[in-house]
């Protein structure tokens, strides 16, 4: 039996790499000035930047770094809170089954809509609302991505991630915050993992 298992190990393993391995791939044909109507000059920092109404695009690295974290299967249903440029929105659906993203911001939530119809993306689905709460009709989910920073871990959340499932959101205030792996076992336990320090803009809502 234990020899079976490190077998199933050793695939997954295997599967993961190369599923990495294409993210990243994918990550470096991305035209990150797309998503951005200002300040298009400064897409190729590793850095975030200003996409207006107090919100930013966050830094290539750092995007990367959390949808990796993710470990996206192709079937994986993906609850995206923050849309905002659409930038990680679009990384999330072409490796992900079906994403369900949100955005508070009008204009934001318009804009990312026109440019991912642009780029031919028909796996994804729209809401303009305070994410703070998640989209509870279409939980569970597999995986969820959080791009602002909430106080506490929402709770709405947790409870509309699958078992199995994973998270990633950044937690804590606005100039302490740690970025979170949040994972739910089988039989519904919470594990949660600190994989960095960063600085994200505050989730409006509930858990400002």
């Amino acid at each position: 039996m234990k020899a079976k298992k490190s077998c199933q190990q050793r695939k997954r393993v295997a599967r993961l790499k190369k599923r990495e391995q294409a993210i990243k791939e994918y990550f470096r044909s991305m035209d990150r000035s797309f998503f951005m109507d200002k300040f298009k000059n400064m897409a190729f920092l590793d850095e975030a930047v200003p996409i207006g109404h107090e919100q930013t695009i966050s830094q290539p690295s750092l995007v990367l770094e959390m949808t990796l974290a993710l470990e996206l299967e192709p079937d994986s249903k993906v609850l995206e809170i923050g849309t905002g440029s659409g930038f990680q929105t679009a990384l999330l659906a072409e490796f992900g089954n079906h994403v369900y993203t949100v955005e508070r911001i009008e204009a934001l939530h318009t804009c990312a809509k026109e440019r991912l119809d642009e780029l031919g993306f028909e796996n994804i689905s729209f809401k303009l609302a305070d994410g703070s709460s998640g989209w509870e009709e279409h939980a569970p989910y597999d995986r969820i991505m959080v791009t602002a920073a909430a106080s506490t871990i929402p709770e709405e959340l947790v409870a509309q991630l699958a078992s199995g499932g994973k998270m990633i959101l950044p937690v804590g205030s606005s100039w302490s915050q740690e970025l979170r792996l949040i994972e739910k076992d089988r039989d519904g336990k919470i594990h949660s993992t600190v994989l960095n320090l960063v600085r994200f803009v505050p989730l409006k809502g509930k858990y400002e």
